[in-house]
């Protein structure tokens, strides 16, 4: 793989002006194609094999005239002095609903005193709007005829609002966000290069990638039939990997211009290092996006598979386009700079050449090594508290009831609580037909005696028949919230067999049984997802690394991260703790959604981190098979590089939770936190601390295994000699290497060594070393290469 690579950076670097003109002339290509490409069908929300489901779809055989999947509204009245029965109320109110029946799209709207939809004091009334149309196929005249209607309606002495999804408001800020997260990238990448050209090619294709991908499934939106939301976390993900992978490939090139490397060298060895630590971090995200569609959800495989498509372009463009930009930038991207040297024990730190200041990522790595057993246990043991929280995880989907107080949604929903009762807010539909032919009627009747007598349900109506007098619909209202546990109890409950009888099917469908199936949906694919992912990154880790136990190590701190971010997600989002300080006005059940998408992209981007942290240490390693040496320079190199692309990575996560909506609040705040916990806490603190307990047993893997792993160089082992020979280090170099680390390594350290068997010398491959070796290799003195 090194090698490819390695012919591949020195081919763009050559030919840079044609590969950078064939990339800009694919953007161009794509996006003529997008102009003129058909618009993208409306997402498919339809979830199959769920009961709701089965009822949508029996509504639309036997009933296609109630449009029961279609978007629907609430409009509620409230007379501020008096009741709304009154004359001048009512006047106004029978006038919106008649606005209401004249707007696009809307198939019916009920009259509240026709329907008796009336609270028993008479203060409050509402009229249910249904469109015959889904809510992703409402235009904006439809939604501004609706909203227009309800001010109109509103006066001094009458309450207007809307609630119901024909109400929610389009996601906005999604462009916001990102330029936010763009605005941060560059601050960030300006500081980790310190020049603006170095810090803009990462930037720019990024943003190169992320058109052409979403071009490419505008293209291919309709003859896929690709929802049109299938491009946003596509355009997120390969937004944050692109610049991540860029960023890699930059810092490597200058790192060997550093050596002494001539520029097309330095670029070929980045992209044959560098460049091979990203093919195998963008397979490991490739692999969690394209599992998704094991959950089952149409709309999430898509977003899924156009997401992996994209971040595989992402990798493409690393690896070709990058190396190409290197060879037109010249010399206006500059190597490495050396760090400030100060006079040892001078303490004005005037500048001399003898002995190297070592940075913030070298005095850390070096505290961990010291002590790693305490910090491996003081770091799992924190992340473990922070994940207590996630055993209490109750998933659910956000309804008007979690919007802010400021909203018109929220404001009705709480009307129609306080004046009709909560379960008013998410009626349930019950869809009856008769077993084997028999009487509908009799069955309904039968089937509505036994709901109503059911513990849960406030009111069932009437039955309603179809033509063919075959299947009736009733509404069934719960006494408690659309997201209560009472009220998921309820649905589970009038499922049951005895509330069918013998002689009907009873399915129960409506906006909160759909909700409450999804969400078990989604929770029983938990786990066999997290497995598949696991398991599939874990057998490319062995290849990658040679080793059983990185990979096993890389598990289990995603394991780690994700609990600890669902935890904290938990305590904030369902708990309420801190939930001012985040905007979290009604805390209640976890978006349903929520586990599987934080372990499809966390777990990409973890694996992300530990291949660019670890790659390093065992090219290290296999320079000098040394395991705390090889800990100490692989993070030297790469600490600061991964901190930056962690940084980027939060901070354009932590936008989105400037959000209004409760759904995009959440995703955001899990998705920095989980960050957080994984680049800062696991990557960068429990790795180091983890391999060097292990020392040489970190790289080992049986000889039978070894003959049946391919053999990948992502440390590009097979690029020694390829190329110039570098210069000798000067004088002042060697210096400054030998006291980089002190001579003899202290007593105590030395002691936790000889103590540690991890740290012997190898044995033969087919065996861990032995617990009776002599650590020797571990106890000499290392330094940091710079």
């Amino acid at each position: 793989m090194a090698a490819f690579l390695f012919k591949t950076g020195k081919f763009s670097f050559r030919w840079r002006w044609l590969v950078t003109a064939l990339w800009a002339g694919l953007l161009v290509v794509a996006g003529v194609l997008a102009s003129r490409a058909d618009a993208a069908p409306p997402n498919d929300f339809s979830i199959p094999g769920t009961e709701a489901q089965q009822a949508y779809d029996l509504l639309a055989e036997r009933f296609p005239e109630i449009k029961a999947d279609g978007a629907t509204a609430r409009v509620v009245f409230k007379a501020d002095d008096g009741k709304v029965t009154a004359p001048d109320q009512k006047r106004a109110v029978d006038d919106a609903v008649r606005a209401l029946g004249e707007a696009p799209q809307v198939e019916r709207v009920t009259d509240p005193f026709t329907t008796g939809s009336v609270s028993k004091d008479g203060t409050t009334a509402y009229a249910q709007v249904s469109y015959g149309v889904k809510v992703a196929e409402l235009t904006d005249d439809s939604r501004n005829a609706l909203t227009d209607t309800v001010e109109e309606a509103r006066s001094p002495s009458l309450t207007v609002e809307a609630g119901g999804n024909a109400v929610s408001e389009k996601a906005a800020g999604g462009h916001s966000s990102e330029a936010i997260g763009l605005a941060v990238a560059a601050v960030v990448l300006v500081i980790t290069f310190g020049a603006l050209i170095a810090a803009g090619l990462p930037l720019l294709t990024a943003l190169l990638g992320v058109g052409v991908a979403t071009c490419l499934i505008k293209v291919l939106a309709a003859p896929l039939d690709l929802g049109g939301t299938t491009s946003v976390l596509a355009s997120m993900l390969g937004l944050a990997v692109g610049i991540d992978y860029a960023l890699f490939v930059v810092s490597r090139y200058r790192d060997e211009l550093a050596r002494g490397r001539s520029r097309e060298d330095a670029a070929a060895h980045a992209v044959g290092t560098a460049g091979s630590a990203v093919v195998f971090a963008g397979l490991t995200v490739v692999i969690a996006l394209a599992a998704l569609p094991v959950v089952g959800i149409p709309v999430l495989s898509e977003m899924g598979l156009a997401a992996a498509g994209t971040v595989a372009l992402a990798v493409l463009i690393a690896v070709t386009l990058i190396p190409a930009l290197l060879g037109i930038a010249g010399t206006r991207i500059k190597p490495t700079r050396p760090r400030r040297r100060c006079h040892e024990g001078r303490p004005d730190g005037a500048a001399s050449e003898t002995t190297p200041r070592p940075g913030p990522g070298a005095r850390w790595v070096r505290f961990i090594t010291r002590r790693p057993l305490a910090v491996l246990l003081l770091g799992a043991t924190a992340l473990l508290a922070v994940a207590v929280p996630a055993a209490s995880l109750e998933l659910g989907l956000p309804g008007d009831e979690s919007k802010p107080t400021s909203t018109t949604q929220r404001r009705a929903y709480d009307l129609l609580a306080d004046s009709f009762g909560p379960g008013f807010n998410g009626p349930l539909t019950a869809v009856v037909q008769a077993d084997g032919g028999g009487d509908a009627q009799a069955a309904a009747r039968h089937a509505a005696a036994r709901m109503k007598d059911t513990d849960g349900v406030a009111t069932v109506t009437p039955p309603r028949f179809n033509d063919r007098k075959d299947t009736a619909v009733l509404t069934v209202v719960p006494a408690t919230a659309p997201g209560s546990e009472e009220t998921t109890d309820l649905v589970h409950s009038l499922r049951a067999p005895e509330v069918e009888g013998d002689d009907a099917q009873v399915l129960i469908a409506g906006t909160t049984a759909m909700n409450i199936d999804v969400s078990q949906k989604l929770a029983e694919a938990l786990l066999p997802y997290i497995a598949l992912v696991v398991g599939l990154a874990f057998l490319l880790l062995i290849a990658v690394f040679r080793s059983i136990l990185v990979p096993l190590k890389a598990a289990l701190g995603f394991l780690l991260s994700i609990a600890a971010g669902l935890g904290a997600v938990v305590a904030v989002f369902q708990w309420g703790w801190l939930g001012a300080l985040f905007g979290v006005s009604v805390p209640g059940p976890v978006m349903s959604i929520m586990p599987i998408f934080m372990v499809g992209v966390v777990f990409g981007l973890a694996m992300d981190y530990e291949v660019f942290l670890v790659t390093r240490m065992r090219e290290a390693y296999v320079a000098d098979p040394r395991p705390i040496r090889a800990v100490v320079s692989g993070f030297d190199h790469s600490a600061r590089v991964v901190t930056a692309a962690a940084v980027i990575m939060i901070s354009v996560f932590a936008g989105f939770m400037g959000s209004s909506e409760q759904m995009v609040k959440t995703i955001g705040f899990g998705l920095a936190i989980a960050v957080l916990f994984d680049a800062f806490v696991v990557r960068m603190t429990l790795v180091p601390a983890v391999l060097a307990l292990l020392g040489h047993r970190a790289w080992w893997l049986p000889r039978w295994l070894d003959r049946w792993v391919p053999r990948v160089d992502v440390e590009g082992e097979s690029l020694q000699g390829r190329g110039p020979a570098l210069a000798d280090p000067t004088p002042a170099d060697q210096a400054a290497s030998a006291q980089a680390e002190p001579a003899q390594a202290a007593p105590a350290e030395v002691a936790s060594v000889q103590a540690d068997p991890a740290q012997a010398d190898p044995t033969p491959a087919d065996q861990p070393p032995s617990d009776t070796t002599t650590a020797t290799a571990t106890t000499e003195p290392y330094e940091v290469r710079r």
